[in-house]
């Protein structure tokens, strides 16, 4: 059992996270496999699908299709996103201290709550994204509604340019609109990544205290208050990293898209697919790993945490049964009632 935790600076949070990434890298990226698999799966299946009835002559229902696909793959995207981002809090929570984990030990330790993370993270992004979705769109609207709708009664076939330069008043909305989604969109901006940083620490919270939604979010203002710069540093780096394998693994599709005006085959698209299932298998567990370790500093900075568990090393305080692993922490049998027999 590690009992030597201390306050730790950025470059030494991110050592940190890179040390417990490389000496731990199948069990992170076998937690996220399990959401990269089911993405890969959807993917390929809406791909293959589209192919057929294109092959068939019915160009008609791709599009129901595609809408009925990605209402499908949200929902499962969302739940498995969820779990995997818990069972690897919880997997680092355990490697960090010292603690046994595997891949099944960490979901098993999140599924009776995974409701209560989901819910953590719908208040989160509604908190989040709602300015954001909807000055987009708003924007998008006028667009579509100026550009498309306005003109379709003349001409059905009309498309957005001609409608615009042949109406002042849909230039008009149309400068109108993009004036003010360009003032909005940097104070919208700084308000989505404040409030990100402000609730960053609120999964690692609910995690490892198994706190409610909304006392998590509570929990999470609280500790990330002082250290939002260095939280966004962290996220910034992440960021980096991931958009950088993106374009070297996704270089390929780019390229073939913009020669063929945005269109790529099924072979292509089904290998570029496969290649997300790597990226995302590989560098999906880089954040929750991060952001967990932030969690347990903040912890130590703040209340002492390293004197606490120290004692509880030492066996001078009872461990808190949420930082056990479920391995080492069973149910209790229930109390032997001597009248049950009588």
């Amino acid at each position: 059992m590690e009992s030597n935790l201390r306050p730790l600076t950025l470059g030494e949070i991110l050592d940190r996270t890179a040390q417990l990434y490389r000496t731990n890298f199948l069990l992170f990226a076998g937690i996220f496999a399990v959401y990269a698999g089911a993405v890969l799966v959807m993917g390929l299946l809406q791909i293959g699908l589209g192919a057929l009835l294109k092959s068939l002559h019915m160009a008609g229902a791709v599009l129901w299709m595609i809408g009925i696909m990605a209402g499908v793959e949200w929902l499962l995207i969302f739940l498995l996103f969820g779990a995997a981002t818990a069972a690897i809090s919880r997997a680092v929570a355990w490697v960090h201290l010292g603690e046994p984990a595997t891949i099944r030990g960490a979901y098993q330790s999140i599924l009776p709550q995974l409701g209560r993370y989901l819910w953590l993270m719908t208040i989160t992004a509604f908190r989040v994204w709602t300015p954001f979705v909807l000055l987009y769109a708003g924007f998008l609207g006028t667009i579509a509604f100026y550009g498309g709708f306005k003109g379709m009664g003349a001409n059905p076939g009309a498309v957005a340019q001609p409608t615009f330069a042949s109406n002042p008043q849909a230039v008009t909305a149309l400068l109108v609109a993009s004036g003010v989604f360009f003032l909005l969109i940097f104070p919208v901006g700084i308000y989505t990544i404040l409030m990100s940083l402000r609730y960053s620490l609120a999964i690692p919270a609910c995690v490892v205290e198994k706190m409610k939604a909304r006392a998590a979010i509570r929990r999470s203002i609280e500790l990330a208050k002082g250290s939002w710069g260095r939280i966004f540093l962290l996220a910034l780096l992440v960021g980096i990293i991931k958009l950088g394998l993106v374009g070297v693994t996704q270089f390929f599709v780019f390229v073939a898209a913009f020669k063929n005006h945005g269109q790529i085959g099924p072979g292509l698209g089904a290998l570029s697919q496969v290649m997300g299932f790597f990226t995302n298998t590989f560098l999906g567990p880089i954040w929750a790993t991060g952001i967990t370790l932030f969690y347990y500093d903040q912890r130590v900075r703040k209340e002492g945490y390293d004197i606490e568990w120290m004692m509880q090393a030492a066996g001078l305080t009872p461990p808190s049964p949420a930082e056990l692993p479920a391995a080492i922490n069973p149910p209790q049998p229930a109390p032997h009632n001597p009248e049950a027999t009588i």
